[in-house]
């Protein structure tokens, strides 16, 4: 069974930064993909990033040049790490792992950035 535990959200201010954790159960090779979401009250979910395992990153368009996807292979570990934070990015962070046909969720951590 797959497990994916998110961590590392909290208040931040403005500006401010922080780093998700992201601790997969098994290789990180085993998937396809490894996708951040979020989702903000009232609103969808939506796509942050996703990193391959082969390395590639991509982001969506309002995270570009402030948010950076990692791994540590050895930790089975894929971190998001924020910079220059802005009250809209408060939103309950998740990681997806992708296998195949196959979508696995983490609980979600929260992140609010507020003043």
């Amino acid at each position: 069974q797959v497990h994916l535990v998110e961590s590392g959200g909290g208040l931040v201010q403005p500006g401010g930064s922080l780093r998700l954790s992201c601790a997969i159960s098994g290789s990180i090779f085993r998937y396809n993909a490894v996708s951040w979401y979020r989702q903000a009250p009232g609103k969808q979910r939506e796509l942050v990033g996703t990193v391959f395992p082969t390395g590639p990153t991509a982001y969506a368009d309002g995270v570009k040049g402030r948010f950076t996807i990692s791994t540590d292979i050895d930790m089975n570990t894929v971190y998001l790490a924020m910079n220059s934070l802005k009250p809209e990015d408060t939103a309950v962070y998740y990681c997806k792992a992708r296998e195949d046909d196959s979508e696995y969720w983490g609980q979600g951590t929260q992140v609010t950035v507020s003043s």
